[in-house]
């Protein structure tokens, strides 16, 4: 009987949900390449975005497309950006040929520089270096989107949903709150990238608070600045600074010019300015304990006076 010839698979040629673990490409610590490896965990990040079949994801820093490919066969759309042309090659090769290749759409560039595209869920295993401007990037993104799950280092993303009084509490605490909701969802052991990083990282959700606070949030982030340059300081010492002072007068100068009132000759505006903060008791407060309706009075406060921030 003759013999049955077996015809055996390439190896070489993968699968969309091949692992890519065998490109050969060499990953960038510089550029904040490591690759997320574990299965369990992209499944897990996937879960809790909820995507829905008619939605658009927007994805940073894709890499190979392990959390690609599971994105495209649960959205309607995926459009990764991806700063890195030889990623983005591999990403592209991975999905030709299959009918995932119609919904993904690749950007190749630095997201920071880039106009977000209209979506509604944003997923991304970011690059730290990149963390903290990309989350007030994507939170001044109009229209708003629905939700994003995001892998930040444990540190940072402990900040983001640090309270009053914690240690991490910090300037970017209070920001990310006055425009979002966050939880932090997973955390991430560094063994589950490749190569692994030095730090841990976790898995946050951020879901925009909508309708949008009536906040000129330039004048909000000028105030908490101030404030948070040394956080354990009472609020008047914060504000005796002389750059300080000469900020806030001369910006109190343009505002009177501006709507044609009459500056006082006399003007002491260091007087004004402690005034003001006796008037909300907020004097011998300091920004590591105040809340949200706290820093809220106080740019009311100052504002209601003539005295702004931008």
């Amino acid at each position: 009987m003759p013999k049955v010839r077996v015809q055996r698979r390439d190896k070489n040629r993968a699968s969309p949900m091949a692992s890519s673990a065998t490109t050969g490409i060499p990953f960038r610590k510089e550029m904040g390449q490591h690759i997320l490896k574990n299965p369990l965990i992209v499944n897990s990040i996937v879960e809790k975005a909820a995507i829905r079949s008619t939605d658009t994801v927007l994805e940073i820093g894709p890499g190979t497309g392990n959390l690609t490919v599971k994105l495209l066969q649960k959205a309607k759309k995926v459009i990764a950006c991806e700063v890195d042309p030889r990623l983005a090659a591999e990403l592209q090769k991975r999905v030709q040929g299959s009918p995932l290749s119609t919904k993904l759409q690749i950007i190749v560039g630095d997201v920071l520089k880039t106009d977000l595209p209209y979506f509604d869920v944003c997923v991304a295993n970011l690059p730290y270096q990149i963390s903290s401007p990309f989350v007030f990037k994507l939170l001044l993104h109009r229209p708003l989107f629905r939700c994003a799950v995001l892998m930040f280092q444990r540190e940072f993303a402990l900040r983001l949903i640090a309270k009053p009084g914690d240690k991490l509490y910090c300037r970017l605490s209070i920001n990310t709150q006055l425009l979002a909701k966050i939880d932090h969802l997973i955390k991430v052991g560094k063994n589950n990238f490749r190569p692994p990083p030095k730090v841990e990282s976790s898995v946050v959700r951020i879901e925009p608070i909508n309708p949008i606070p009536p906040i000129n949030f330039k004048e909000w982030d000028g105030l908490v600045r101030i404030v948070f340059a040394r956080k354990n300081r009472t609020l008047s010492a914060s504000f005796k600074t002389h750059g300080v002072q000469a900020m806030l007068e001369k910006n109190y100068r343009i505002h009177c010019s501006i709507h044609n009132q009459t500056i006082e000759e006399d003007i002491n505006i260091a007087e004004k300015i402690d005034g003001i903060l006796k008037s909300v008791n907020a004097n011998t407060k300091r920004a590591r304990s105040m809340d949200m309706d706290d820093f809220l009075e106080l740019l009311h406060a100052f504002n209601s006076n003539g005295i702004h921030f931008a």
